[in-house]
């Protein structure tokens, strides 16, 4: 029976060498009890080469009929151990540079005092990781999430974009009252090297204007277009969930309130919500908690 767990276990991973590694057993090792388990059945259940792993006809008929078989036994012993489980180990998580600008870091310590077993290490990059390439647990992603198999939980729904700009920034420039006024501001956009960008935006009534924008700072995060905008540097067009405080202050001030852009929220990902280890669903819990107390913040007047 542990033989053909480790068979279900490589189909699904599609390689000896990651099922190595979720599994904590050498290569070789596995590779030697799929061997055994075909000679018990007298036949070969998978091709292997350097590139990849394909079942054989034989093998995809034995994977049909026993991997649910399995998923049944493990859930049945995972739901036993559930209760007395404490969470522990490390806890890898991929999130955007500037993320703790706008999550509390205290968040982080009341965790870790809860659960003393478990390690956090977060990996902070613009760039999108590879979960399984870098043995990332979980992602913390904004914007259009890409078609693939992992599996994705909206935190924070997409919420509305709008426009700001400082006390500052307005009393020196004044404040526009048309969107084509735009074009004689300062805008701050996403770096591009024309330094401009089209706007795309909905007024009340749902009708969708666009409109270009120029200006002399640009950035390629949103944070770093936040700051600007508390600088004085221009107009931003900026999520509601990174500029409310701002707002409240009045370190920042609304800029055609009556337009706005549709935004696309914050998604945790990960590789499969089934067997996740109790450290990564503690922390998964702890972070959607997080965002829903942001956007239940931000959706008040």
């Amino acid at each position: 029976m542990n033989d053909v767990a480790v068979f279900v276990q490589v189909v699904r991973s599609g390689s000896f060498a990651e099922t190595a590694r979720r599994l904590g057993i050498p290569p070789n090792t596995l590779s030697r009890r799929v061997q055994q388990l075909e000679a018990r059945l007298g036949t070969r259940l998978m091709q292997r080469s350097t590139r990849k792993l394909s079942l054989t006809n034989a093998g995809q008929d034995f994977y049909d009929r026993c991997a649910s078989a399995v998923e049944t036994l493990g859930d049945a012993g995972q739901a036993l151990m559930s209760g007395n489980e404490v969470p522990s180990g490390l806890v890898r998580v991929a999130a955007p540079a500037e993320f703790f600008d706008f999550f509390p870091m205290e968040c982080l310590a009341d965790f870790l005092a809860k659960h003393p077993l478990v390690r956090v290490d977060f990996v902070l990059s613009d760039a999108r990781a590879d979960l399984i390439a870098d043995r990332i647990d979980v992602a913390i992603r904004g914007g259009v999430l890409e078609d693939s198999g992992l599996f994705a939980r909206q935190v924070l729904d997409a919420g509305l974009d709008g426009l700001v700009a400082s006390p500052a920034y307005l009393s020196a420039r004044g404040a526009p009252a048309t969107l084509q006024d735009l074009a004689k501001h300062d805008c701050l956009v996403f770096a591009h090297p024309s330094g401009r960008a089209t706007w795309r935006l909905s007024a009340r009534d749902g009708a969708d204007t666009e409109v270009q924008v120029a200006g002399r700072f640009s950035g390629n995060t949103s944070q770093a277009l936040r700051k600007a905008a508390l600088a004085g540097l221009g107009i931003a067009l900026l999520p509601a969930a990174i500029t409310r405080r701002e707002l409240s202050a009045g370190s920042l001030l609304p800029v055609l309130p009556q337009f706005h852009r549709r935004g696309h929220g914050v998604h945790l990902v990960y590789a499969s919500r089934r067997h996740l280890p109790s450290a990564v669903s503690a922390f998964i819990e702890l972070v959607a908690d997080k965002f829903g107390e942001l956007s239940d913040t931000a959706a008040k007047p």
